[in-house]
C-alpha cells in the first residue's frame, strides 16, 4: 500500500524559486512511495483551508509545505484545527523563515525536501494568541508592522535587509502602549514599544532576541518586553542591552512564560509569525505543550542528505 502525503506550496514566497524545484521534490516522494497530492496555495488563509478540507475527507500519512513562516503557520493552524495528528514536514522558501533556522533545516529545497521524508519527528509547542494559533511569535510595536507591510516584490529583491529599511522608516514614529500584562501572581505596569512571546531561536532573521537555548518542547515560551524610552540615552541603553543578550535591565523585561494576558487601553496590532494577526485591547497568549509532530533534520538525516 503507497502511503499518501499532502504538499501545499506558495508559489510566490521568497523569490519563487519553488518553481525551479517542483519536479525534483515531487520526483523524491513518489521514489519514497508517497501517492502525492500537490495544491498551490493562491492568496493568504489558502493553506490553511486546504488542510481543513484535505484532512477531514482523508487520511495521509504526511503534510509537507513549502513557503515562507506564514505558509507553515496556516499549515500547522489547520491541523491543529482539525484535531489531527498528521506529521508536518517544511521546505523553507521564504524570505527569512525563521522557523527552519529552529528545526535546522537546509537551504536547498530538495535537501529540504530529503529532511521532511526521513528526518527526526519532533513534538513540538504551539501557541494560541485569543484562540488563533501560532508557530513560533506573536509582536507588538516598533518593526512588527514591517513584516506583513512590507510588500512582496520588495522581499524578494532585498531580502532581510527589506524588512530592516521598512522599519528604520517608521523610527520616527513609534508608538508606545501602555499595558497591564499579567503572568500567574505577577503584574506589570508600563509603557512599552515593544513586546514579543517566542518560541524560537531566530525572530526577524536576528539570533538571540528570544534568549539562548530557546526549547521548543518544553512547554514555555520566551516572553520579552521593551519600555519606552524617555530619552536618547535611554533608546542608546535599550540598544546596547540587546547587542550584549542583556535581556533583563531597566529597559528591558524578559522571563518565561506558559500563559499570559495583557490588557492596553487601546487596540494594538499583533504580529504573528510575520503575518498580520489581528488588533485586541484585551490578549490572552498560551502555551500548548508538544501540540503537533515536525519533521526536523537530526544528526542521521544530516548524513543522508550529505549537508
Amino acid at each position: 500500500m503507497k502511503k499518501k502525503l499532502l504538499f501545499i506550496y506558495n508559489p510566490h514566497a521568497g523569490k519563487s524559486k519553488i518553481k525551479n524545484w517542483l519536479s525534483s521534490i515531487i520526483e523524491l516522494f513518489v521514489k519514497s512511495n508517497y501517492e502525492v497530492i500537490i495544491y498551490s496555495t493562491a492568496c493568504k488563509k489558502d493553506a490553511n483551508k486546504i488542510v481543513i478540507d484535505c484532512l477531514s475527507r482523508d487520511q495521509y500519512d504526511l503534510v509537507v509545505c513549502s513557503g515562507g513562516d506564514g505558509t507553515l503557520n496556516e499549515v500547522i493552524s489547520g491541523v491543529m484545527q482539525t484535531g489531527n495528528h498528521t506529521k508536518i514536514g517544511y521546505i523553507p522558501s521564504g524570505t527569512t523563515n525563521d522557523f527552519a533556522y529552529n528545526l535546522n533545516l537546509p537551504k536547498n529545497m530538495p535537501k529540504a525536501a530529503t529532511v521532511a521524508l526521513n528526518g527526526e519527528e519532533f513534538p513540538c509547542d504551539v501557541g494560541a494568541i485569543n484562540g488563533e494559533y501560532f508557530t513560533y511569535t506573536a509582536a507588538f510595536g516598533l518593526f512588527t508592522e514591517t513584516s506583513y507591510e512590507t510588500p512582496q516584490t520588495t522581499k524578494n529583491i532585498l531580502g532581510r535587509l527589506a524588512y530592516v529599511l521598512e522599519g528604520v522608516k517608521r523610527l520616527p514614529n513609534w508608538k508606545s502602549y501602555h499595558m497591564e500584562i499579567t503572568i500567574g501572581d505577577r503584574m506589570i505596569n508600563d509603557h512599552f514599544i515593544y513586546g514579543m512571546v517566542a518560541n524560537s531561536n531566530s525572530v526577524g532573521g536576528f539570533k538571540g532576541l528570544a534568549g539562548k537555548d530557546v526549547l521548543l518542547d518544553d512547554g514555555l515560551f520566551e516572553g520579552l518586553f521593551i519600555k519606552k524610552p524617555q530619552n536618547v540615552l535611554d533608546l542608546q541603553g535599550i540598544i546596547n542591552d540587546l547587542l550584549k543578550g542583556n535581556l533583563n535591565s531597566d529597559h528591558i523585561i524578559s522571563f518565561p512564560v506558559k500563559e499570559l494576558h495583557l490588557k492596553s487601553e487601546e487596540s494594538v496590532p499583533w504580529c504573528i509569525d510575520g503575518e498580520f494577526g489581528g488588533e485586541y485591547q484585551e490578549t490572552t497568549i498560551v502555551n500548548i505543550k508538544q501540540a503537533v509532530t515536525i519533521i526536523r533534520n537530526s544528526e542521521e538525516s544530516k548524513l543522508l542528505i550529505k549537508v
